[in-house]
């Protein structure tokens, strides 16, 4: 397996089940796949954050905001790792309740990732709603 295979298995697996626990009300999982280094950040399709405790808060908000996913998915558009760095780049389709109303939305989502201590980790997330 190259370099390539096993980030996209990891993306496919732990990242998969972390925004699944996210888009049910559980930001731990998603929390600890990110970073704990600085800098990390999130321009967010509904809010910003950067630095540890703003990730910590928005984690926790958005926790609190989501229930009942029925689906999630991300459909990679491109990637690429270079040594202990990588991006995606692609679109998160979402059935999921946000604050006890139920939606189905699509985000358009650039994320970089660092390799820390052999781990793959998220440093940065841009995400943006799609619309029509």
């Amino acid at each position: 397996m190259t370099d390539g295979d096993d980030f996209l298995a990891w993306i496919g697996s732990a990242l998969h089940e972390a925004e699944r626990a996210l888009h049910n009300g559980d930001p731990w999982p998603r929390r600890a796949l990110w970073s704990s280094n600085e800098p990390v950040s999130v321009l967010g399709a509904w809010r910003n954050a950067h630095g540890q405790q703003e990730i910590d808060e928005l984690f926790e908000a958005l926790g609190a905001s989501f229930s009942d996913c029925t689906s999630y998915a991300f459909e990679p558009l491109s990637y690429d790792v270079v040594g202990d760095m990588a991006y995606t780049e692609g679109l998160e389709h979402t059935s999921a309740s946000v604050d006890g109303e139920p939606r189905t939305y699509t985000l358009r989502v650039t994320q970089v990732y660092r390799r820390e201590g052999g781990v793959w980790r998220v440093a940065h997330r841009h995400a943006d709603t799609v619309t029509e």
